[in-house]
């Protein structure tokens, strides 16, 4: 499957702003799930090539601008062509050790309720079947519901609330598979919705990390072992980690965030053209100092 994407971040300031750095975690790389054909980031209509690989083998780079702007317009478009694995990802290339995934942190660490559910599960079909018991457990167990949870939400928290988003189900995930022993992972990343859904923004799932297999992917919200109709662009211990923008701006006053994306088959024919006007519609141009 071709997968054409083109996601559109926005940043209005209210006042003049004067300083700012971000990471990027936009740019996917190949892996047996997936190649990239062709991929671009740009700031403002400026191409950002400086991009390197980081110890988990993903690419990241780093925007920094110290003149005065009150608006900052963050695009990355490309077509990756997606093969299905079954959720099986393999042996990535990375210099940090699977065991690393095992590290709770503030938004992973797991909960008594947590605890006890991962290890309620059943044993005698091995960890495959384990896990993906955890992941049926997980959305049985928090039921899928917008707008009640925030980015800043923990792993125990939303499982207390019993509701939460695709990220919320990540991390409980995350936090039941290390509580058990098996590393895991958050990864960000776009998702070819059904033809009777509309998804306009990233979407996030889960990696576990098995010896005779390497990484799975699991999504818990959607209740499958990722697919070709995934695109996986970054991970990390949590959400926060995995963000495809993170950084820090120096402004009075206050920040508007506009994030759109749009994603086809490419052989249904849309045009990356057409997946631009849809986003321009509705959002202003950057601002002309660039």
């Amino acid at each position: 499957m071709r997968l054409l994407v083109r996601h559109q971040t926005a940043y209005s300031y209210a006042a003049t702003a004067g300083r700012a750095a971000m990471r990027l975690k936009l740019m996917p790389v190949d892996n047996p799930a997936q190649t990239v054909l062709d991929w671009q980031v740009s700031v403002n209509d400026q191409p950002l090539p400086a991009f390197h690989l980081n110890s988990y083998g993903e690419k990241e780079a780093v925007w920094v601008r110290h003149d005065s702007f009150d608006r900052a317009v963050i695009v990355a478009e490309g077509l990756v062509e997606t093969r299905e694995c079954h959720g099986v990802i393999g042996h990535l290339r990375s210099s940090v050790p699977s065991q690393y995934f095992l590290r709770p942190t503030p938004l992973t660490r797991a909960s008594d309720g947590i605890v006890a559910m991962a290890r309620a599960l059943p044993d005698d079909g091995g960890p495959l079947a384990r896990l993906h018991a955890l992941s049926a457990a997980v959305i049985g167990a928090v039921q899928y519901r917008p707008g009640v949870t925030t980015a800043d939400t923990t792993a125990a928290q939303a499982f207390a609330l019993g509701a939460g988003v695709c990220q919320d189900h990540a991390q409980i995930f995350i936090a039941g598979a290390r509580s058990i022993g098996i590393p895991a992972r958050y990864v960000s990343g776009y998702l070819l919705a059904d033809d009777d859904d509309v998804l306009h923004e990233t979407h996030g799932w889960a990696e576990a990390w098995l010896p005779d297999l390497g990484w799975i992917g699991f999504d818990p919200s959607n209740s499958v072992c990722v697919t070709e109709r995934y695109l996986r662009v970054a991970s990390g211990l949590d959400a926060d980690e995995a963000a495809p923008i993170r950084g820090s701006v120096t402004v009075a006053g206050d920040i508007r965030i506009d994030a759109d994306v749009r994603i086809a088959q490419a052989e249904d024919g849309v045009e990356e053209r057409q997946l631009q006007r849809q986003q321009q519609q509705s959002t202003p141009p950057p601002d002309s100092k660039g």
